[in-house]
């Protein structure tokens, strides 16, 4: 089973990626930056594997650069806060 088949499993898989790059001193904006990359490549390169991940296809492909960046920036706090009610 891939990490993208199931979007918990995506999800925890991004909070704990999320977490290493904190602690490796990686600051709010370059980790929304990459969170934007990520999501453009995904986007682009990879076809969803759940209905979550359809729509948020769907939602960037539709998107705005500025559009893209808020829902990067959405997702990484989306990964914090799992990352905080799990640990």
């Amino acid at each position: 089973m891939s990490i993208l088949d199931n979007f918990d499993s995506w999800k925890g898989f991004l909070a704990n990626r999320l977490q290493q790059a904190k602690s490796s001193g990686m600051n709010h904006e370059t980790i929304t930056n990459v969170a934007h990359e990520v999501g453009d490549y995904l986007a682009s390169n990879v076809d969803a594997k759940n209905k979550e991940e359809a729509i948020l296809k769907e939602l960037w492909n539709a998107a705005s650069e500025e559009e893209q960046q808020a829902i990067a920036s959405s997702m990484v706090r989306l990964v914090e806060e799992q990352g905080n009610n799990n640990g």
